[in-house]
């Protein structure tokens, strides 16, 4: 896996990251900092990207269990440390996932499967952060 990152002088504290996988991702900064507020902060994206990563594990899980999944929406809260580094010291994280005839059980395992075996972001970011989960079921 590569990324190569590239600042955008002309547009301040912009930098846009270019996958290996061909895709663009435009970070920014705050105006304290020089940014000009125009895209996410990067350690809004690291956030981001981890929840992409654990959904995706979770919708893929079900799925592979032969679920009927049909949604999945992830909400994360974090908490970061006073001090630099600022590392995430507190996430949580909360799934709601909809579908026909999801139990409780399986939704649970899925998330579990994800945060102890297959989410590399989470499980990395799990080392400086608390991390804790909840979720919902709603019904298709």
């Amino acid at each position: 896996m590569e990324c190569t990152i590239h600042w955008q002088p002309s547009a301040g504290m912009a930098f846009l990251a270019e996958t290996g996988s061909g895709h663009t991702l435009m970070m920014d900064g705050a105006p304290d900092g020089g940014g000009r507020n125009l895209a996410p902060r990067p350690m809004e994206t690291v956030l981001a990207g981890t929840g992409g990563c654990t959904a995706y594990d979770v919708v893929l899980i079900l799925k592979r269990g032969r679920h009927d999944v049909r949604g999945c929406q992830l909400k994360l809260t974090s908490e970061r440390a006073d001090t630099d580094p600022k590392v995430f010291t507190k996430i949580h994280m909360h799934f709601v996932v909809t579908g026909v005839n999801l139990t409780e059980a399986a939704v649970q395992r899925a998330i579990q499967m994800s945060h102890e075996k297959y989410c590399s972001a989470s499980i990395m970011l799990g080392k400086t952060a608390e991390i804790t989960t909840s979720f919902e079921l709603v019904a298709a």
